[in-house]
């Protein structure tokens, strides 16, 4: 796990490269017929990227985003009408049976399909209109890392093909910034070990960092066996904050932008509470270095926008070096494996 973390800046800096290469056709496809609605239908590590996905897209392109429940297709043999729909399956194997099958009765319905996968060999690949093709390389690790930033690259990647306001030149600042993260990786080390007892915590984000807290509250949950609740600032208030007590764990991501304002009256509530913040933030907004007890600062300004990618790697290496503090085998946690197969 730790070893794929670091390989991340190489293996977006390749995904992007490649996926420019072929994002130009792709785009002009776009623009002669916009669709009017876009679906993304994932599981697991994939279906936090969606989340990603679905605040990135509509910011910036203004196109409505659902988020696929497979089970109506898959359990409920529902009919849905996707005239006009992009419906995009994001996987890292290719291989998820229900959002393969999500692709296939889309694309049968009138969609455009798109797979966002690792596997150019796999059913996703063979299944979708386009495919924008993360590499990664071979993923190791049951926790997935690497291919979750990679997702997060090429959904930057199509939201640019429909028609959002992003330059190729700040998406080629993404893989620096991933690496001035991993910088700090001893520091993250350090402060591991303060939490080896935790059994509860909650993660708090929001916006384009929402996914972000389903995503380090899943690896803390399937590396570390921490019950790792996950909420956007707004929720937490409106009744779980009530769980929250003295030196209570609570994990923010806190990006200078719109949403700091909710993120700083959040993080005071839970100082009021006394609970144990930690935040995960760079240097353009110093605020949250300061109030939160514990900061993990990425030594550089970065606008909100670009902030997803390298704000999860510091959540990626705690998860690795907490798992290491509990004795545990982060790469082999129990009851799982790589591929998960689901209907």
């Amino acid at each position: 796990m730790r070893d794929e973390i670091r390989q991340q800046p190489e293996t977006l800096a390749r995904t992007l490269s490649s996926g420019l290469k072929s994002i130009e056709k792709f785009r002009a496809a776009m623009m002669r017929k916009r669709p009017r609605l876009i679906v993304l239908a994932a599981r697991g590590t994939s279906d936090n990227a969606a989340q990603f996905g679905r605040y990135l897209l509509e910011i910036t392109t203004g196109i409505p985003v659902a988020l696929a429940a497979p089970s109506i297709h898959t359990v409920y043999e529902g009919k849905l009408d996707y005239t006009g729909a992009l419906v995009a399956g994001i996987s890292q194997s290719g291989e998820s049976t229900d959002t393969n099958v999500v692709l296939e009765q889309a694309k049968a319905a009138g969609a455009v399909t798109v797979g966002v996968t690792n596997e150019s060999g796999s059913a996703m690949a063979k299944i979708a209109d386009h495919v924008l093709l993360v590499r990664a390389g071979p993923e190791k690790s049951v926790a997935a890392t690497k291919t979750y930033t990679g997702q997060l690259m090429q959904l930057y990647l199509l939201a640019y093909a429909l028609g959002a306001k992003l330059r190729i030149a700040d998406l080629q600042a993404i893989p620096d910034l991933a690496a001035s993260a991993l910088s700090l990786e001893q520091q993250v080390a350090d402060l591991a070990g303060r939490y080896r007892f935790m059994h509860h915590a909650v993660v708090v984000g929001r916006g384009l960092n929402y996914a972000n807290a389903f995503e380090f509250a899943l690896k803390l949950m399937e590396t570390c066996y921490v019950v790792a609740e996950r909420f956007s600032a707004a929720d937490l208030l409106h009744g779980p904050i009530a769980m929250v007590e003295p030196n209570f764990p609570a994990f923010l991501f806190t990006p200078a932008g719109p949403i700091w304002t909710s993120m700083r009256e959040t993080l005071q509530k839970l100082r009021d509470l006394k609970a144990e913040t930690f935040v995960i933030t760079d240097r353009a907004n110093p605020a949250a270095s300061n109030q939160g007890q514990r900061a993990i600062t990425i030594p550089v300004r970065i606008a909100e926008i670009y902030t997803p990618i390298p704000y999860i790697i510091p959540a990626q290496l705690f998860s690795a070096a907490l798992a290491k503090e509990k004795n545990l085998d982060p790469d082999r946690p129990r009851t799982l494996s790589k591929i998960t197969r689901t209907l």
